[in-house]
Formats: structure tokens, sequence, C-alpha cells
């Protein structure tokens, strides 16, 4: 497991029927991820925030300097409370992405995530790590805000392009964190079936050929955050919620 790395990722916003024919130049210089079936997998991360949504703000207000915290699941749903996952910390300075991550069981990691003590790491670099997670779980109050889950298909370079990653996400949607990463509450899609988004990351810079397939497909960079898109999306289904509960009792 890679524990702390630095890249650039481009986000692009195309139409599913789109991504064969994307995939079919892919395939000349890149690789199925081995992970999933047929590079499929589901990642499922709850994301935490400060009670007055700071990190979703930042990103709406387009602060070029932004840090969260997410405990993240490759799969569906958590089996037990000793099920391994991953505790991040994503910061994004400009177009450049740095990730910070320890592995725990997930009792564990929504502890360290919410800032308790008790969690202890005998190799430096993962006690660093954690004594930051704390750190900003404490200085900012951050709590359990929304999960966000979706299908990932991913892509790999070769050996001449190891830090290329292209990856398209779809199915996309996000629940409440009540239940955390175990099985809960229905699910609120956040993008029509129809779209996906594409995410192309690269350690220093983006292959002149890449660039030259994504204008053949006519993609487009959007910046959009899942988090963002589907804690909207829960808000605007609570307001919509209070508003019929208010209908009741005037009624």
């Amino acid at each position: 497991m890679i524990r702390k790395f630095n890249r650039f990722e481009l986000k692009f916003i195309i139409p599913v029927e789109k991504r064969d024919r994307v995939c079919e130049d892919l395939a000349r210089n890149m690789t199925i991820d081995s992970h999933g079936a047929g590079g499929f997998y589901r990642v499922t991360s709850l994301y935490y925030d400060t009670p007055e949504a700071s990190c979703f703000w930042s990103k709406v207000e387009g602060i070029k300097y932004r840090r969260k915290v997410r405990v993240r699941l490759y799969g569906d749903h958590v089996e037990g409370d000793t099920h391994p996952v991953m505790v991040e910390i994503k910061q994004r300075i400009n177009r450049t992405v740095q990730k910070r991550r320890v592995m725990l069981p997930v009792y564990e990691a929504y502890q360290l995530a919410e800032g308790h003590e008790g969690v202890t790491f005998a190799d430096p670099v993962d006690a660093a790590i954690a004594s930051e997670i704390r750190f900003l779980a404490r200085s900012l109050q951050l709590r359990p805000t929304a999960v966000i889950s979706y299908l990932r298909q991913a892509w790999i370079g070769s050996d001449y392009e190891p830090g290329l990653r292209i990856t398209f996400d779809e199915d996309l949607a996000a629940r409440g964190p009540e239940h955390g990463l175990g099985p809960g509450m229905p699910k609120h899609y956040f993008c029509p079936p129809e779209w996906l988004i594409m995410e192309v990351k690269a350690d220093e810079a983006v292959p002149l050929w890449v660039g030259r397939v994504l204008a053949r497909h006519d993609c487009h960079m959007r910046r959009i955050s899942k988090y963002c898109v589907g804690l909207a999306q829960l808000r605007s289904l609570e307001r919509s919620a209070e508003r019929l509960r208010g209908e009741e009792d005037y009624g």
C-alpha cells in the first residue's frame, strides 16, 4: 500500500457510451487494473467535515489549498469491526493532489478520524500521519457528514509511465453518515446513469498521447467534487423533507 504520494488529477464528465471508444485507445499504452473483475471495483468513503461544512464550502468557493479527511473502503460495506479500511487526508494545492493514509480495522479508523487517542503505530511514518489526522479532527471539530459510493474501472500506465492512472466512476450515490460504512440507508444517486466521471492522474505531467486521446474524443475538463455534489444532494433532500413535514403540520 502506498501511504504518501503527490500527483496531478484532471476530471472530465463524459457519456457512458463514450467510455468504450476511449478505452480502445487507452489499451494501446495502458492495462486494466488487476483489482476487481475487468478492472471494476466499488469505492465507498465516509467523509468528515466541520460543523459549518468548511470542506464543502472551500471547494465551492474555489479555495486553492484544501484538506479533507475520509475513511475509505474498497467494497460495498464493511463486514464486522475488524474489516480493514484506510483513513486518508486528501490535500489539494491548485491542481496538485497529495494523499496521506493509514490502514486500520474499521472500528479504530472511526476513532482516529474523530480525534480519539488509543490508536498507535510502530512505524514512524504511519504514526506521523495518524498524528496529523488526529490534530485535524480535534482542531476542526470534524464529524461524519456523508457516505459517497461509486463503481470504478481503473487503467494503469506501463513501466514507462508508472504514475499514470485513468479511472471511470459511475453509479455515483450518497447517503447519510448514520451507519458509517456499514449497510443501511438507501442510495441517493447524484449523477444521471448515462454519464460518468473520468479522472486522469499523473505524477508530473499528463503524457502527450493522453492529451491527444482526450481531444480526439472531445473530452472537456470539469471541476467537480463527488463529496460536494453528493452532500448537496443530501441537503436538498433534507430541505424537501422538512418542507413536507411543515405542510403536514400546517394541514
